[in-house]
């Protein structure tokens, strides 16, 4: 809307990427942090609760009060101020708009079932959610492929010349990507305001490669890819980026609410989504360190249990392994966000150090 407000008016601030995007965040951040509590009051009246895993760490079960589904709001609000900035006939907005919805509406589905049953196990089975992902990032791997400009050649961290090009392997290549970053935030989400920070960070630093990407006189200096058009999905970053510090307001420790899958899900996937567009799947594994850390934990844990009949750690995802080890929560989430921090200026550094 401000982009045609700009072709019809010819105010030209309206025109940069950089403005709209600011607009953009401080919208979704408004939006959240005056109507998160509206929602919250919503959900507690109607026992929208997160059912509490009967093996967590004890003192999760003082939480199993608090409402969840807080994704569902601030996706939707990032949505909302995505479209109010945004210049609607590009395909990679459109595309990245999908991503994050319909990686909620999995979320949503996965969230009412186990508020219905109270029970943490009562949501989709690992199978069906995982099929449900595998198809969603599909169609949009699929379209991608078919309707845009994007190279399909592998780029890996440090080296400024692509590996090799996948062709139509890309697909699947992409297909993965969706689906690991998206379970990876999932699997993080697990103490209050652990998953929000680190995917502040990540989105911050994809925003400046997803960025150079889309200016041609940057990312030719800069000897990164070029992708025509891929700068406007940076506002839908930096929506994403304003409704989750309004959310951090409520989520921070103690929570008031956790954003449940429809939130972790749909952050995952417009991650795993920006790495893609900007050409940075593989440094992903540092920019989402932290997430890719929860993610491992996990599998081996489960491969050590079924193949040695022994546990890795204490417990999985890593972050109870700490909680169990005696940690203060808070003390876990700052330093995982330290962690974050580090890893995305790394990630970031990387464009200079090829």
């Amino acid at each position: 809307m401000l982009y045609w407000l700009y072709e019809l008016s010819s105010i030209n601030i309206l025109q940069y990427i950089t403005v709209r995007a600011g607009i953009g965040f401080f919208l979704s951040f408004l939006f959240s942090i005056f109507i998160l509590p509206r929602f919250i009051k919503w959900a507690i009246s109607k026992k929208a609760n997160q059912p509490i895993y009967s093996l967590a760490p004890k003192t999760h079960q003082q939480k199993c009060n608090t409402p969840t589904m807080g994704g569902a709001f601030f996706i939707s609000a990032t949505i909302v101020a995505s479209l109010l900035c945004v210049q609607l006939n590009n395909i990679y907005v459109i595309l990245g708009l999908l991503s994050l919805f319909l990686f909620m509406l999995i979320g949503m589905s996965d969230d009412r079932s186990k508020i219905l049953g109270q029970n943490n196990q009562s949501g989709l089975s690992a199978k069906k959610k995982f099929l449900l992902q595998i198809f969603v990032a599909s169609i949009i791997s699929v379209v991608l492929y078919l309707t845009t400009n994007l190279n399909t050649e592998l780029f890996v961290p440090f080296y400024k010349n692509p590996l090799l090009n996948l062709h139509g392997f890309a697909i699947a290549f992409w297909i993965l990507v969706f689906v690991s970053a998206s379970n990876a935030v999932n699997l993080t989400d697990g103490l209050d305001g652990l998953a929000t920070v680190p995917s502040i960070f990540s989105l911050i630093s994809l925003s400046v490669f997803v960025y150079i990407a889309g200016h041609a006189g940057l990312s030719s200096y800069l000897l990164l890819p070029k992708v025509s058009g891929a700068g406007e999905v940076v506002i839908i970053a930096a929506a994403l980026m304003g409704s989750l510090v309004g959310f951090l307001w409520y989520n921070c420790y103690p929570a008031e609410v956790f954003m449940g899958d429809s939130g972790s899900l749909s952050i995952g996937a417009f991650i795993g989504y920006m790495a893609i567009i900007s050409k940075n799947e593989i440094l992903l594994i540092i920019i989402g360190f932290v997430f890719v850390l929860e993610a491992l934990s996990v599998i081996l844990q489960v491969g050590s249990v079924r193949t040695r009949k022994k546990r890795v750690f204490l417990m999985a995802p890593i972050h109870h392994h700490f909680e169990v080890k005696g940690w203060a929560e808070n003390k876990i989430i700052i330093r995982f966000w330290i962690i974050a921090l580090m890893s995305n200026l790394l990630a970031i550094a990387e464009i200079k150090l090829r």
